[in-house]
């Protein structure tokens, strides 16, 4: 069975002030390059999966620069379609203690912004791959980003390829009622639903009892129920949550959850002292899809699906860069952080 997965979204550029100085504060910024999807794109590669990476970036060597940023990992850009004239940027100012990070968009009439669905031949795209993966991100660019999300679905469900999708509601991008509608239509086609904590209450309004995001509080038993409706509204055949408690902007608790559709799995938990946090929900992503698409059963594919976003905290950048080794270790319980020698 072929094992190629299609990641469909915007390759952003990021600039960032170094360290934890404030944009009002600093004098340069550091460039590199990532995206929610690239993001997942880039750890499936190096995990060893066949991975390809379907976007629109410009021509000019800011484009190409960002594509160079795939393939030094193995990521195929050969479904890249090379056009229009801007790359989109967001700017990071990270947190520290009880300061949040924050993130400016600066990505309107981007390249990828403004495709049309001739830009995307997904028959050929979709040839002897095995899955398929988006976010809640891509088609809240634009009205017809969406439709070229809901053709892109439609083809891989009739060529049977398993559909992810991550939720990844972004408030500066599309209102909570335009979400709900829009991906409310995408996920009719979705096998597996990933979301963090606050997604479906923000999409769909499936709300999580007992618990108090901005305060730090969740409860792991809750989001059961969330699952549940999920499930039962859209027909996922599994469904996963990752359930962060936000101690301070630099320490949280992370974990997360299976449903599949029979049994619930919960991850064991980690106190995570964050070193760049961006990506962590797309490293999960990346970890869940290849444990299923290695067949991994319930228990070990939340395992290691967590071990790998725990250690994208350790990582500066968008992209995971860890082996499947390293993650197995911390799965298995090597959680010590000793300097190996």
């Amino acid at each position: 069975m072929s094992k190629k997965v299609i990641a469909f979204g915007e390759l952003m550029l990021r600039l960032a002030p170094e360290g934890y100085y404030r944009f009002v504060q600093t004098d340069n910024y550091g460039a590199t390059y990532g995206g929610g999807e690239a993001n997942v794109a880039v750890s499936l590669a190096n995990f060893g999966l066949k991975t390809i990476f379907v976007s629109k970036m410009p021509k000019h060597e800011i484009g190409q620069a960002g594509i160079n940023s795939l393939k030094k990992y193995g990521v195929d850009t050969s479904f890249i379609m090379r056009d229009g004239e801007r790359v989109g940027i967001y700017f990071l100012e990270k947190g520290a203690s009880q300061r949040p990070s924050k993130v400016i968009y600066d990505r309107r009439a981007s390249s990828m912004a403004t495709a049309s669905k001739e830009d995307f031949n997904w028959d050929k795209i979709f040839e002897d791959a095995q899955w398929f993966h988006f976010t809640g991100i891509t088609p809240a660019l634009s009205d017809d980003i969406a439709q070229i999300c809901i053709e892109a679905c439609k083809i891989a469900k009739e060529k049977k390829i398993t559909i992810s999708c991550d939720l990844n509601y972004r408030n500066k991008l599309w209102t909570k009622e335009k979400a709900g509608k829009i991906m409310g239509e995408l996920c009719k086609y979705v096998d597996v639903c990933i979301a963090n904590e606050e997604d479906a209450s923000d999409v769909f309004n499936i709300k999580a009892k007992h618990t108090d995001v901005s305060a730090g509080k969740v409860n792991y038993d809750s989001y059961k129920e969330v699952a549940q409706e999920l499930k039962k509204r859209f027909g996922f055949s599994k469904v996963a949550i990752t359930l962060r408690s936000s101690l301070s902007a630099n320490d949280n608790r992370w974990a997360a959850m299976l449903y599949d559709g029979k049994d619930f799995f919960f991850s064991r938990e980690y106190m995570v002292h964050i070193v760049d946090r961006v990506g962590g929900g797309d490293s999960f992503c990346a970890g869940l899809i290849y444990s299923l698409i290695n067949e991994y059963q319930g228990q070990e594919t939340i395992e290691f699906a967590v071990a790998a976003s725990c250690l994208k905290h350790s990582i500066e950048g968008d992209y995971n860069q860890v082996s499947v080794d390293e993650v197995k270790k911390l799965a298995g319980g090597d959680a010590s952080g000793r300097v190996q020698r």
